[in-house]
């Protein structure tokens, strides 16, 4: 049974490539919901996850086991890259026919990158609708109910303490309760619970 690196071994995947291979393989596909949950298309979903990979390979010396899991260091970097996709956006989309002719991807791995970008819609629109919330709320909100961290991982990716993790948690989940009972229509039925429920 493959276990998952340690933080010895997170340390080591710029320079040995089977311990990048089990970090890669162990959350990749976390990577990938989050890639395609904030991309628009295959390629660009494709690109985000090479992306927060490459970072991490670069970051990876400076990994402490002790400012929390590998999963969480790894949504710290993936934040850090869309953000930084993010402030790049306009001279991205500017390139785009370019860049697309480079693309080496099969048309196989298009069409399960599509696949998931469908299966993820659901994500994205609850990403549209928290984009009101304050930056350090919605960052919280993102992580948990969107990428199933725990709230202790999603603090140590941002860098807060788990206490300020929870309180920015229980206030965004409010402000999202109060605008999902103001845009239910009042005659649907009550909806089932979700991750924005507050416990």
């Amino acid at each position: 049974m493959r276990h998952p690196p340690s933080g010895h071994q997170v340390t080591r995947i710029g320079e040995d490539p089977e311990a990048f291979e089990a970090f890669y393989r162990e959350h990749v596909q976390a990577m990938l919901r989050y890639a395609t949950r904030r991309s628009r298309d295959s390629f660009a979903a494709a690109d985000l996850v090479a992306d927060v990979f490459l970072a991490a390979i670069s970051a990876a010396s400076g990994y402490r086991e002790e400012l929390g899991s590998p999963l969480a260091w790894l949504h710290g970097i993936a934040r850090n890259v869309a953000a930084a996709e993010d402030r790049r956006a306009a001279r991205l989309w500017a390139a785009e026919n370019r860049i697309c002719g480079h693309r080496l991807l099969e048309s196989d791995d298009i069409a399960r990158l599509e696949e998931r970008l469908d299966a993820e819609q659901v994500g994205r629109d609850l990403l549209r609708r928290m984009s009101g919330l304050p930056s350090g709320q919605r960052a919280v909100l993102e992580m948990v109910a969107v990428d199933g961290l725990t709230v202790a991982e999603a603090a140590a990716a941002l860098g807060i303490s788990t206490v300020a993790g929870r309180v920015r948690l229980h206030r965004a989940r409010r402000a999202m309760q109060r605008e999902l009972a103001t845009a239910t229509p009042p005659c649907s039925a009550p909806p089932r619970s979700s991750p924005l429920e507050v416990s």
